[in-house]
């Protein structure tokens, strides 16, 4: 689960309109034959995808930071005849963030863009996801992300010391009841980092650990879902959790929340909404900053902290939302990262 508002997004780049769900866009629905490595990247007859990569991290004095590189797509039209290499078929939208844990400070810069010839886009061919100089691009098994922005850059080499898993059940990541409320979800729960990270005009040689998610659909939420609480925790065991509660418009959690266990080997294990228990503790404004997370089948309880209070991204493209570094303590201990979205207005697909 992730944050995108498309709406708005094209409005700020563009005054054509978005393209009604028709046709022309793949719904995510059962049965899909996954294709990798082709399937790490673009899917342009689904009309929304994102490839998310969030990661802690500290230098060699145990100084820590928080990052965040996140590319989005929105198809617009794939049906124009519009030869011209400006014609709007996608936009694009990234978001680049660090967090100096211990020196309690959050950057965060966006940057929406049409494809044009190359400003950005993804492609298998090129084995890259960019927009402007910001990029996720494969190597073999290496993912090196470079970002620069006015605060802050990074280049980091990601490299997988767990197999991907594909979230959901048999393939399919179903968010809402209906035909085609779903998305096919691929994460990368454990990835090794290591790089430099500019922050304030210092720079930390860093390592340590990271996730990455990929989703492609057409319609992921129903009318009455306003948001979510994601959460993903690597834990010190060599274990991996991903849990999201759907919240409703009257307050309720939808029962498609769901979730993924990784245990030790690698292996991928479902978690239903009836199989764990989310409960928000302190808050900082809006967000539950603190949580108590409970799954009773991995006798799992534990406590999740954000490791700065303030890491909210305040997007001038749609809503702002939250999302940041945060620890667990408890049965088990670990680091990740945690988003709430739908707090400053509902999320809108």
């Amino acid at each position: 689960m992730r944050t995108f508002y498309p709406f708005v997004l094209a409005a700020a780049l563009l005054t054509v309109p978005i393209l009604a769900d028709g046709p022309d866009w793949r719904e995510a629905l059962p049965g899909y034959h996954y294709q990798f490595p082709r399937d790490h990247f673009e899917h342009q007859d689904f009309r929304t995808e994102w490839w998310y990569y969030t990661g802690n991290v500290a230098d060699g004095h145990g100084k820590r930071f928080g990052f965040e590189l996140v590319f989005f797509r929105q198809g617009q039209n794939r049906t124009t005849d519009n030869p011209s290499a400006w014609a709007v078929k996608d936009v694009y939208l990234a978001h680049a963030a660090v967090t100096d844990i211990d020196g309690k400070h959050f950057w965060y810069e966006e940057r929406p863009n049409r494809e044009g010839p190359g400003i950005a886009g993804a492609s298998f061919h090129d084995q890259r996801v960019w927009n402007g100089n910001w990029q996720a691009k494969w190597n073999a098994d290496t993912q090196t992300l470079d970002a620069i922005a006015g605060p802050f850059r990074f280049h980091l080499d990601l490299k997988p010391v767990k197999p991907f898993v594909i979230n959901g059940e048999n393939g399919l990541s179903q968010k809402a009841a209906g035909r085609g409320k779903a998305s096919y979800y691929v994460s990368f729960p454990k990835l090794s980092v290591t790089g430099r990270i500019t922050a304030a005009k210092n720079t930390f040689d860093v390592s340590g650990q990271a996730w990455m998610d990929h989703e492609w659909f057409t319609e992921q939420l129903a009318g009455d879902q306003t948001g979510w609480d994601w959460f993903s925790m690597q834990f010190d065991n060599n274990t991996e959790l991903m849990l999201f509660d759907l919240r409703k418009q009257d307050g309720s959690i939808d029962p498609y929340s769901s979730g993924t266990f990784i245990d030790s080997a690698g292996n991928a294990h479902r978690l239903k909404k009836v199989d764990f228990i989310l409960e928000p503790l302190a808050k900082w404004g809006k967000y539950p900053i603190s949580w108590r997370i409970r799954v009773p089948s991995l006798k799992l309880d534990v406590t999740c902290k954000a490791a700065l209070d303030n890491q909210e991204l305040l997007s001038k493209t749609g809503p702002s939302y939250w999302e940041g570094a945060v620890t667990y303590e408890g049965t088990n201990k670990g680091v990740g990262y945690l988003e709430m979205t739908g707090y400053n207005g509902a999320v809108k697909f």
